[in-house]
């Protein structure tokens, strides 16, 4: 495996990511911001945050499948949510609960989580994008 996540001491360990993470791998993977859209291209979840982050990170694990990877390799997220105010948290966290436990996964990278004004559809409530490193 290409990448190691930890807490490091004196960083505040986070239930939902780790502070950082350690590649060692030979090839990047960026994944464009995936959205809540299904194969068709129709959005998942219209007005559901929840229901919109476990489409994103299906989506993530498809793109991921397709280049050898898996979320073991992630490195990095980033989360784009428009409007964003803390209570929407516990919606966020049920979404990525959803989509981890129907993929089997936990996905625990370090991740960065942006509040936005709007995405490129006005359906769309939030985007997910990865970095993954593979051998």
């Amino acid at each position: 495996m290409a990448i190691t996540l930890v807490n490091p001491n004196g960083l505040p360990e986070i239930d939902a990511y780790r502070q950082v993470s350690i590649a060692t791998g030979s090839k990047l993977v960026f994944i464009a911001g995936q959205v809540a859209w299904d194969v068709d291209g129709v959005t998942v979840g219209e007005g559901d945050l929840a229901a919109q982050v476990e489409q994103c990170y299906v989506n993530i694990g498809t793109a991921l499948a397709a280049a050898g990877a898996s979320f073991d390799d992630v490195a990095k997220l980033t989360v784009y949510v428009v409007d964003w105010t803390p209570d929407k948290m516990p919606l966020l966290m049920e979404g990525l609960g959803r989509a981890a436990a129907k993929l089997g996964v936990t996905a625990t990278p370090p991740a960065s989580l942006l509040g936005v004004a709007a995405l490129d559809v006005p359906d769309h409530l939030v985007e997910v994008e990865a970095t993954a490193v593979i051998d």
